[in-house]
């Protein structure tokens, strides 16, 4: 079993579905996908007088997305940020009440995010979601952020402190540059 924590906000994590989809065929790993409430946050503007951390944070974040953009590119996805980052909560929230495979919601939520900049907080975005992606969902979308604040409460009890995070073996990797360490683990779990 792999336990992948994502945020849909997170260019991180929506870059890492496809490459944890290829580790997770390649050794028959299970996946169980949970949500975990990053932060993310929109590239300071430019000051008239910087300090040196100010100037730092703004290089930095804006480095962040021309690499996100680039990785994105490699992988066939044409990534642009929205405006401003937004609330995914509600859609993390329904993750946890999906029965089956939440392959199909997850995709669709990463799209509508990155492609359409949609409001994931918004319960008739989420509920158009549920309905396109064509899962069972047996929560209810009223309770779907507190379900989200327990679980977000449980992931960072056990050490998740951002996304994509992983765990694996009672292992616990944050960030995709991981995952040829997270191979080895697996290759070494089925003895290939």
């Amino acid at each position: 079993m792999l336990t992948v924590y994502i945020d849909f906000k997170s260019p991180a994590a929506y870059l890492a579905v496809s490459p944890t989809l290829a580790l997770a065929e390649r050794f028959d790993l299970a996946i169980d996908w949970k949500p975990f409430r990053a932060i993310e946050r929109e590239v300071p503007k430019l000051g008239k007088q910087e300090t040196v951390g100010e100037s730092h944070r703004r290089v930095r974040a804006a480095s962040q997305r021309a690499l996100s953009v680039k990785y994105a590119a490699h992988q066939g996805i044409d990534l642009r940020f929205p405006p401003q980052p937004g609330s995914t909560d509600l859609a993390l929230g329904v993750l946890l009440g999906i029965e089956g495979d939440p392959l199909p919601f997850i995709r669709g939520a990463f799209n509508a995010y990155w492609e359409a900049h949609a409001d994931l907080d918004d319960m008739a975005v989420v509920h158009a979601l549920l309905v396109e992606s064509g899962v069972t969902y047996t929560g209810s979308l009223a309770d779907a952020r507190s379900v989200l604040d327990a679980a977000q409460m449980q992931a960072e009890e056990a050490g998740i402190v951002g996304v994509p995070g992983y765990v694996i073996e009672d292992q616990l990797f944050v960030g995709r540059e991981h995952l040829p360490w997270i191979e080895e683990i697996a290759r070494a779990k089925v003895g290939a």
